[in-house]
């Protein structure tokens, strides 16, 4: 890194937009250079000069994140302190390390940080005003400080950044590694979060991704004791001002279910839920791109030809400098990351003062059982927020081979949430109850068959059955009441075909779908064991049945 020594594009620009207290509350000191909330035309000049990306077809910078394409997520770390021993989900999501073990990771950090050079942008999390977080991001790459920039809220107003002083600071430092022997990690990547130190490091990591999710999850812990539901979703709202969330983990469609033309879109990951309305967390989206259509998802797809996008891992041709989507010889998970306005009809406040109407919770179904969309009443909206079912896809994680894993991920999203499920649970359910919220169970999966065997459901069809049930239409046809799960499924639907409602019907062999779907109803049983205590029983009941109790 010797080349970084001499003068660079954004010298004279350094600190220009500069805190007054620069790094010394964090304990980052004798730095050769820091560049200070750098512009996104800086950070290219930046980029390109460092051989960071590469400048492809219509303007995006596209970057490679090396081992790490998807989060690291059996290297994340919570410091067990005295103060949040009893309110914190200990466990695998969130594994305790000692502030012993912290505070030498930090002081190794001080000392690689030393006569080296770093990018700081000063950013915010949270739309609303209310309960909005100064956050300080340091990176040692340009690239991730114009990600950080995409992600995150920022400010034009010189003297607010020159006021800066940050609630929390993210230190990601993909140099450092982390030694499994002396800091008691599992590998030499570590994701480490001090709520009482205010800091998250992220070591040995190059992925995009570690930076935005380590932000959420500090959120969904702060601000619970705000009386906020920190949540794991999109949400968009329609001219009437009827907001709709979505749940889901990676790869079920949340963000390209939340950009509809015809609603604005509010956020496409994290919101919170306060007394007063929803709000974005973040002020841009990062998207899976992978075989992304441009017929389907139009909106999206537009922002991977935009200067300021950010592609990982993302296939294209060093002639042409055009990219190729459906190239995934790098990972599944590739990944646009890119301002939130620049996808149209957007909120442009990031939040509205009015409650959900209605609550998607989205599935993939690799089993290919699931019907396409069902209705919940508030017991079984509960049972499936605390179930969180479907299928982690290809990428979204280290260590995931091409075939879809069948998974529960409490409250649709369980490595971000800090704190016990049953802490959200109960703040969702009070907020369904009070603004009387309609929730749906949507399968964005497979059909037919199961993975390598059915298809995937046509997002054509997903769309329409979602309009339908956001402009009411579903509340003038029939329902039947589910075998196994009790939830009440539409017979037909406007722009449907019936038998797309009925999934046993698109199977060649229905003996074969009843054992699985029965198979599934079981792993939905098991699972809920692991919750079974602490919950209320109408909440248990709300479950689905086995065959052979019917």
């Amino acid at each position: 890194m010797k080349y970084l020594k001499f003068k660079t594009p954004a010298t004279e620009e350094a600190m220009e937009l500069a805190s007054d207290f620069r790094l010394k509350n964090q304990g980052i000191t004798d730095l050769h250079r820091v560049y200070w909330n750098l512009s996104e035309s800086s950070l290219y000049e930046e980029m390109i000069f460092r051989n960071e990306g590469k400048i492809v077809n219509g303007g995006p910078i596209l970057v490679k994140t090396g081992k790490h394409t998807a989060r690291a997520a059996t290297d994340k770390f919570v410091v067990r302190e005295e103060t949040n021993e009893d309110k914190i989900w200990w466990g695998e999501h969130n594994r305790p390390i000692s502030p012993e073990k912290f505070n030498g990771i930090f002081a190794r950090v001080q000392a690689y940080c030393q006569d080296e050079e770093l990018f700081v942008q000063d950013v915010f999390a949270g739309a609303d005003p209310e309960y909005q977080m100064p956050v300080r991001i340091i990176t040692e790459h340009a690239w991730q400080s114009l990600f950080a920039r995409n992600m995150m809220l920022t400010t034009p107003d010189r003297e607010k950044l020159k006021n800066f002083i940050p609630e929390f600071t993210i230190i990601t430092v993909p140099g450092f590694k982390v030694d499994p022997k002396i800091d008691g990690t599992r590998s030499t990547t570590g994701i480490v979060l001090s709520f009482a130190d205010r800091m998250v490091i992220i070591s040995n990591s190059l992925y995009g991704g570690e930076i935005k999710k380590s932000v959420f999850t500090v959120l969904n812990y702060l601000l619970t004791f705000r009386d906020v539901l920190p949540m794991h979703c999109s949400a968009n709202v329609n001219d009437k001002g009827e907001v709709a969330l979505f749940f889901g983990l990676s790869g079920t469609g949340k963000t390209t279910l939340s950009a509809d033309p015809s609603r604005r879109l509010i956020g496409d990951d994290e919101h919170g839920w306060s007394s007063e309305g929803v709000f974005n967390f973040e002020g841009g989206c990062y998207a899976k791109v992978i075989r992304l259509s441009e017929e389907h998802e139009p909106q999206i797809y537009a922002t991977t030809k935009k200067f300021g996008t950010i592609l990982e891992n993302v296939v294209h041709d060093p002639v042409t400098r055009k990219i190729d989507l459906d190239d995934d010889i790098l990972t599944e998970n590739t990944r646009a990351s890119y301002p939130v306005d620049f996808i149209p009809n957007i909120v442009s406040e990031g939040y509205v003062q009015s409650h959900p109407n209605d609550i998607i919770f989205l599935t993939c179904d690799a089993s290919g059982v699931m019907p396409p969309i069902a209705k919940l009443d508030p017991e079984q909206a509960q049972y499936h927020f605390i179930s969180g079912y479907t299928s982690k896809i290809a990428g979204t994680e280290i260590g995931l081979g091409i075939e879809p894993q069948i998974t529960f991920s409490a409250c649709f999203g369980a490595p971000f949430m800090v704190r016990h499920p049953f802490e959200y649970a109960a703040m969702l359910k009070q907020r369904m109850l009070k603004h009387n919220a309609q929730c749906w169970l949507v399968n964005t999966g497979w059909v037919g068959g199961g993975f390598g065997i059915g298809k995937r459901i046509s997002i054509r069809h997903t769309r329409n059955l979602l309009n339908a049930a956001l402009e009411g239409k579903l509340d003038k046809v029939e329902f039947r009441k589910d075998k196994l799960f009790g939830f009440k499924v539409p017979l037909s639907c406007p722009d449907v075909p019936e038998n797309v409602l009925e999934p046993a019907t698109s199977w060649g062999n229905k003996n074969e779908y009843w054992k699985k779907y029965d198979a599934l109803a079981a792993r939905f049983i098991e699972n809920f064991k692991l919750f079974e205590k602490g919950s209320l029983q109408e909440v248990k009941d709300a479950g689905p049945c086995r065959l052979s109790d019917i």
